[in-house]
């Protein structure tokens, strides 16, 4: 297994289809808030992005954030949007995860986790292998300065890994 491999890149949230969502087996979307859903450390959601997610709620898909941040920053957002949450989830540990998925009754391979970070999201979904989306961050001069140190080292893994599959975004 390719530890810092998703199972598909997109560019935004919006991209990922109803159609792939089932074909892949996904029963839920565990969902990262900083530069997925919205701006780091903004409160307020793209219209778009909320449209998306009222849809897969209609689908029947499960929808719930599973972030670092604490219950401080990811509760009000949750709650804006109608989501559960895992907050101070320790990504990329597979704790947040696993938990978030027992809590749902779900095998970790029917739960999607979709986020920007390869070395959070991306490597913490394999660890526990569950599929995951890697996004392209929404506003990359609003991460803080250790996301930007760390954004350094994965550009050349996700250029590898997205140039390896043919992708292009």
């Amino acid at each position: 297994m390719a530890w810092f491999a998703p199972l598909a890149y997109k560019r935004r949230i919006t991209d990922i289809t109803k159609a792939e969502l089932i074909e892949w087996g996904i029963k839920a979307l565990f969902l990262d808030v900083d530069n997925t859903l919205t701006a780091h450390n903004s409160q307020e959601v793209p219209d778009d992005v909320k449209k998306w997610l009222t849809d897969r709620k209609t689908d029947g898909f499960f929808l719930t954030v599973v972030s670092n941040a604490r219950r401080s920053r990811v509760a009000p957002f949750a709650e804006k949007l109608g989501l559960a949450f895992t907050s101070a989830a320790a990504k990329p540990l597979p704790v947040g995860f696993v938990r978030t998925a027992r809590r749902l009754s779900l095998a970790c391979k029917q739960c999607l986790v979709i986020g920007d970070q390869v070395f959070t999201d991306i490597w913490g979904a394999n660890l526990c292998r569950m599929p995951s989306v890697q996004l392209m961050p929404m506003d990359l001069a609003s991460d803080n300065a250790f996301v930007r140190f760390k954004r350094h080292f994965e550009r050349p893994i996700t250029a590898h890994y997205m140039k390896k599959r043919g992708v292009s975004l």
